[in-house]
C-alpha cells in the first residue's frame, strides 16, 4: 500500500508470532472473512455494542466498513488505530487503539477481537502486549485502559496477566438487559513489571503528525 499520503500503512508492530498493521484492501478482505466466520459463541455477547448479532455476510461487511470509517474520520486530536493481527502470515483478528487529545491526556483505550478458531493459543495476550508496548514506548503513554464484561473470564485473565488493575464498574444495556462491565487501567510501572513479550515497532516517525505527537526529540511538557 502506498504510504506517501497515509503513512500509517507503513506502521508495523511485531512480536515473536504476530504482526499488527493497518490493513490494506487485501488484508481488510481477509479480516472481514475472519469476522464472518465467527468471533464468539452466539449464545454469549462479550461486547457492549452487539455488532456480531447479524448474519455472517453482514458481519464481514461491517468489519470492513469500521476500518474504512476510522481512516475517513481520523483527526490528530481524535483517532482510532484499527490494526489487523496476523499470525504466521494469516489474519486472525483485530486490535484497536482509541484516544482523544492524546498529546494532553497521554492515555488510550484498547479493544479487540479474535476469530473463534484462533482462540485459546495465547494470541489475545500477545496482541494486547504489542499495543501496550506501542502505547508506552512508542507513543509515550502515561496509562492505558480497557474493559470487559464481568463474566468474560478470558479477557479479564489477559488483563490481569499483563498487569492491569481494576478501575471501577459500569452498567451497559446489551441485548435489552443490564450487563456489568469491569473497567481496567494499567500505568507504566505495572506494565514494566509484567512485560514478558518482546515487541518491535517500525515506521512510526512518518506517522507522528497524524497521531498528534510532537516531532521526535522535542521537549515534552
Amino acid at each position: 500500500m502506498e504510504t506517501r499520503h497515509w503513512p500509517l500503512y507503513g506502521l508495523c508492530v511485531t512480536t515473536p508470532r504476530l504482526e499488527l498493521r493497518l490493513p490494506d484492501t487485501a488484508l481488510l478482505d481477509e479480516l472481514a472473512a475472519v469476522a464472518a466466520d465467527g468471533v464468539h459463541d452466539p449464545a454469549e455477547m462479550p461486547f457492549a455494542f452487539p455488532w456480531t448479532d447479524v448474519p455472517p455476510k453482514e458481519r464481514g461487511r461491517s468489519t470492513l466498513q469500521h476500518v474504512l470509517a476510522t481512516i475517513a474520520e481520523w483527526r490528530p486530536e481524535k483517532w482510532t488505530l484499527s490494526l489487523a493481527v496476523l499470525c504466521d502470515g494469516a489474519v486472525v483478528g483485530r486490535q484497536d487503539v482509541i484516544t482523544a487529545d492524546f498529546a494532553v491526556t497521554r492515555e488510550a483505550d484498547t479493544g479487540s477481537w479474535l476469530g473463534r478458531v484462533h482462540q485459546g493459543r495465547g494470541i489475545g495476550t500477545e496482541m494486547r502486549a504489542a499495543v501496550l508496548h506501542l502505547g508506552f514506548v512508542a507513543l509515550g503513554a502515561r496509562g492505558m485502559t480497557s474493559a470487559a464484561m464481568t463474566d468474560n473470564a478470558r479477557s479479564l485473565a489477559v488483563s490481569r496477566k499483563l498487569g492491569y488493575r481494576s478501575d471501577g464498574l459500569a452498567t451497559e444495556s446489551v441485548r435489552g438487559r443490564a450487563r456489568t462491565v469491569q473497567r481496567l487501567r494499567i500505568g507504566r510501572a505495572d506494565w514494566e513489571e509484567h512485560r514478558t513479550v518482546p515487541v518491535e515497532v517500525r515506521g512510526l516517525e512518518p506517522c507522528r503528525e497524524l497521531l498528534g505527537l510532537e516531532p521526535a526529540g522535542a521537549p515534552r511538557a
